[in-house]
């Protein structure tokens, strides 16, 4: 008897599994919009989904006159499974309850109102990023001027329009950037897409299109495009596409991405898809106007800094008036002296500049500034192992002189704040794997010999 029941209870859990056997989402197959953003799937012999939209416009195009498909609830024709087709039509099972989903709330738009001035907004960037006085002010001023600007009523009275000021920032890896422009968009709660210049191309060869970053900052407001239309799009990497200085092939991740990013810099309607990064007939479109969302692009521009140089090398001439040949190769704020002239040279084309108005340079980290960013950030890097140890109730403290190896070493591998928290985690692994062994030890002092690899960590127990 006990056999039976367990054989019983076998049938009814695996029946159990059969019913839930939707525990994926199901994809639309012709526009590959999973079932969240699409609605609910119209179920397919062969296991093949389609979504309501998809359906409409198949049926739109065989039929002229059109067939609504929302008016019919369940479509108790088009879920149809192989072992079905021996059954009448009367026979199939129409449910009589249907689920209906959720309607997401409409965002809150964003007002005028909502966006600080310029010094409240370096306040708050100063909580969180060290340095970089001068970057954190001309960003502070763009962007409150440039949503004065986009929430400015179109009235042409006095015949005075606003121009768009888009920037353009410059410093070496590490200094920062992308952090600042994330800092700046959670500050303010306004949509940030993030994209990656490398993989763009131009249009028709493998790679994203140039309205992939559009559609990017679609998807970060909720597909609204009255809150993406007044968004942030920070294109990183930008020194990528410059152009090839020889090269025998067509170039086009190069200055073919420049030239078709012009019209989109400076504001223009284009059609994204939504929900999704393919482009087909199928996929539903929607058309979102750039002329005020916001552009940053950033970008390390290795060898730049020799292009300076060699620039400003050119004013030395002979007598008591004269630039010394070695006065620019120790100067740490030499990208503060970069012009247009300095970009061309590198491979930026003149229009692509000219749609970046505002160029921001950021300077490389020293030692003192590696310190500061060790301690002063609100989400420093120490307190996040503070507050990891915390849980476990350990204090964990580290010396002034341990703080100053760790910079030393992280300017050393010279890939700038990077190296902190790579440092940081090559010599907390112990300390992290070992504390948690002994419930008595109260505090941990990390010290100068342990980073040295010439002692351990200072372990204090309770009481």
């Amino acid at each position: 008897m006990e056999d039976k029941d367990m054989e019983k209870n076998d049938v009814s859990q695996s029946r159990d599994k059969e019913k839930d056997g939707d525990s994926y989402e199901k994809v639309c197959y012709m526009c590959r919009r999973p079932e969240s953003k699409a609605g609910p799937m119209i179920s397919m012999p062969g296991g093949m989904n389609l979504c309501h939209d998809c359906m409409q416009k198949a049926f739109d195009s065989v039929m002229k006159n059109g067939m609504d498909l929302s008016q019919i609830p369940n479509m108790p024709y088009m879920n149809l499974n192989f072992n079905d087709l021996s059954q009448t039509p009367r026979q199939t099972e129409i449910p009589k309850k249907q689920k209906l989903r959720k309607q997401k709330e409409p965002q809150p738009q964003l007002t005028m109102k909502d966006i600080p001035a310029p010094h409240v907004i370096k306040e708050k960037l100063d909580e969180y990023v060290i340095g970089q006085e001068r970057a954190k002010k001309v960003m502070s001023v763009a962007v409150y001027n440039h949503y004065k600007r986009a929430f400015l009523e179109k009235d042409d009275a006095d015949g005075i329009v606003i121009e768009k000021s888009n920037i353009l920032m410059i410093g070496p890896t590490g200094s920062g950037k992308t952090y600042l422009v994330k800092t700046l968009a959670k500050l303010l709660d306004v949509p940030l897409a993030i994209a990656d210049a490398t993989s763009l191309t131009e249009a028709g060869y493998i790679g994203d299109d140039i309205e992939s970053v559009v559609s990017k900052l679609l998807a970060a407001a909720g597909n609204d495009v009255e809150r993406a239309q007044k968004g942030i799009i920070f294109i990183d990497e930008i020194d990528k596409i410059a152009k090839k200085k020889q090269t025998n092939t067509r170039d086009v991740s190069g200055e073919s991405v420049q030239q078709e990013l012009l019209k989109l810099l400076e504001g223009s309607t284009v059609e994204v898809p939504v929900g999704s990064n393919q482009k087909n007939a199928m996929t539903p479109m929607a058309t979102v106007n750039t002329d005020n969302i916001l552009f940053i692009c950033g970008g390390a521009f290795p060898d730049l800094e020799g292009i300076i140089r060699e620039r400003l090398m050119k004013k030395s001439a002979m007598g008591f008036g004269a630039v010394l040949r070695d006065s620019f190769d120790n100067d740490p704020d030499l990208l503060s002296h970069v012009t247009n002239e300095d970009l061309r040279t590198f491979g930026m084309i003149p229009e692509f500049l000219g749609r970046l108005p505002m160029t921001v340079t950021l300077k490389g980290l020293d030692r003192d500034l590696m310190v500061r960013i060790l301690r002063e950030p609100k989400n420093a890097i120490i307190r996040q192992y503070e507050k990891l140890l915390a849980l476990d109730e350990v204090k964990l403290v580290f010396e002034d002189d341990a703080l100053d190896w760790i910079a030393e070493e992280a300017i050393k591998r010279g890939t700038g704040a990077r190296a902190l928290r790579a440092i940081l985690e090559e010599f907390m692994l112990d300390i992290m794997y070992e504390i948690p062994k002994d419930p008595n030890i109260g505090s941990v002092v990390v010290t100068r010999p342990y980073l040295e690899k010439n002692g351990g960590p200072l372990v204090r127990m309770r009481g």
